[in-house]
């Protein structure tokens, strides 16, 4: 199985300058992708993932268009070919 993550230019820096990361992930949830994210990229784990391996707050993530949230959160389940976008949360006034 093969998800694909996209990063916005903010957190590319973190992953080498690529906007897309093929994963493979061992279980098949947002967090089994997650996982192997971390450990190819450390740097951009502490920016999607608090301590406690929790979805940061202010980080959101839609599996083929649908927020996470919606569904069941880092473990929402994800199939061959699902695209994961990361979009952080944008603050100002």
């Amino acid at each position: 199985m093969r998800v694909t993550l996209v990063l916005p230019l903010l957190l590319r820096e973190h992953a080498g300058g690529r906007q897309r990361l093929e994963v493979e992930p061992g279980e098949a949830t947002l967090a089994g992708v997650l996982d192997v994210v971390a450990a190819r990229h450390p740097a951009l784990e502490r920016r999607l993932r608090d301590e406690s391996r929790g979805l940061r707050r202010h980080v959101n993530f839609y599996l083929d268009g649908e927020e996470c949230r919606w569904l069941d959160g880092a473990g929402s389940e994800v199939r061959d070919g699902t695209e994961v976008r990361v979009i952080p949360s944008v603050a100002g006034g």
